[in-house]
């Protein structure tokens, strides 16, 4: 175990401080390291599938490190918490409301945020190396097997909201974490220990998938991930489930609902961003799902590359986008749909299946598109050896048929 030199803790945790917001992050905090007390809720959460396919996340080794960071980092005493804002521009209305465009979350609408902290943090790490010596620690951007909100809450930056996310008083929820775990003992902030959701359930109102489920007993808030539409359009690699579909609109790559509705990200506290890196780029949020749902490999590669987006590959992707064109339903949409009838991957030749028929399906529908879209899924039918495909094809299939009866839900 490390000790520190001579000069004393609270000097030190002062030029911390000073470093880390010399490297650009906005907030530092200090927690000691301890068993968490979200533990036992993680713990019951995995137990009831709520983590979905993320099996990092429901792993043995996982769940116990989680709960006690000691076997993250043996002889581990403190961790220092640092923040950094991503919020680029306030929500643009016309990508908001126009189902005809792509809506991304904010956080991926810039550069990945992993490539750009976790080299300061690790400087950050190394400059508190040549301060104590010896020293071990461990540094974290939102990968490793720690709690960082229960770390972050527990360094004094801010508390747990309804919607999960840890909210900052007069900054709101838009940032990003990072841990460094030190066996070294620091002076600690003191904890965020008041929450100021008070009886404001905006967020739970606003999510459309009903994925947020209130507080626990123990006062942690609880998500069923499964019902995310984050983990939908992120972390789900295979079909997105039928029912859910509709509720996801036009939100191809992650959700930031529960953050919009939330009145403590008032624009009157969300703070404009320093970081350009973070900034929107051009070519990703707002643009036209039709031109989306044309890329090949190519053009996904150059449009996302150093994008946080790159992790839905273009198969997730284009799925995302299927969705939102079949949620839109403009006959406009139908050509690039029959196009991606012919993908390669058959991931996107069901989703793309599935927005043909919600198209087809409705009164309003041309009727030669009808048509265009019986002829091309019959095609694809005959000659379709992926069983999820045809099965999404069949289902097309039959909505077509009942086009002009009703509008679907």
């Amino acid at each position: 175990m490390s000790t520190l030199g001579t000069a004393p803790a609270t000097e030190l945790t002062a030029r911390i401080r000073e470093r880390a917001q010399e490297l650009g992050f906005d907030a530092v905090g200090f927690a000691p390291l301890g068993r968490s007390e979200h533990g036992d809720a993680y713990a019951r959460w995995v137990e009831a599938g709520h983590a979905g396919e993320m099996g990092y996340l429901a792993r043995e080794d996982a769940v116990a490190k989680r709960r006690d960071p000691s076997l993250v980092l043996p002889g581990g005493r403190s961790a220092v918490v640092v923040a950094k804002g991503y919020s680029g521009e306030a929500e643009q209305p016309d990508a908001l409301h126009d189902p005809s465009r792509a809506i991304f979350a904010r956080y991926a609408r810039g550069d990945d945020y992993h490539e750009i902290l976790k080299p300061r943090l690790i400087e950050l790490q190394e400059w508190i190396g040549r301060e104590v010596t010896p020293v071990g620690g461990r540094a974290y951007v939102d990968t490793g097997p720690v709690l960082e909100r229960e770390l972050a809450a527990r360094a004094g930056l801010g508390w747990f909201g309804k919607n999960t996310m840890l909210i900052q008083p007069q900054r709101g929820s838009y940032y990003f974490l990072g841990v460094i775990l030190l066996d070294v003992p620091l002076p600690a902030d003191p904890p965020f220990e008041r929450e100021h959701c008070g009886t404001c359930t905006r967020c739970l109102d606003g999510c459309p998938t009903g994925a947020l489920l209130g507080r626990d007993a123990s006062g942690a808030p609880r998500m069923d991930a499964r019902r995310c539409i984050s983990y939908l359009t992120i972390e789900l690699k295979g079909p997105i489930p039928r029912e859910l579909r509709p509720l996801i609109g036009n939100r191809i790559y992650g959700c930031d609902i529960c953050q919009e509705v939330c009145p403590h990200n008032n624009t009157r506290f969300v703070q404009i961003t320093s970081e350009e890196a973070f900034w929107p780029r051009q070519g990703v949020h707002g643009d036209r799902l039709i031109e989306l749902m044309e890329m090949d490999q190519a053009e996904f590669a150059r449009r996302f590359k150093n994008s946080p987006v790159k992790r839905a590959k273009r198969r997730g992707l284009l799925r995302n986008v299927a969705v939102a064109l079949g949620n839109w339903g403009a006959p406009e949409a139908v050509p690039v749909l029959l196009a991606a009838l012919q993908d390669d991957e058959p991931l996107i030749r069901g989703h793309a299946a599935w927005a043909l028929g919600r198209i087809a399906f409705r009164s309003d529908c041309p009727p030669d598109a009808v048509s265009a879209c019986i002829a091309a899924a019959e095609r694809r039918l005959s000659g379709e050896k992926d069983e999820w495909v045809r099965e999404e094809l069949s289902l097309a299939l039959g909505e077509i048929s009942r086009n002009g009866e009703s509008a679907p839900a």
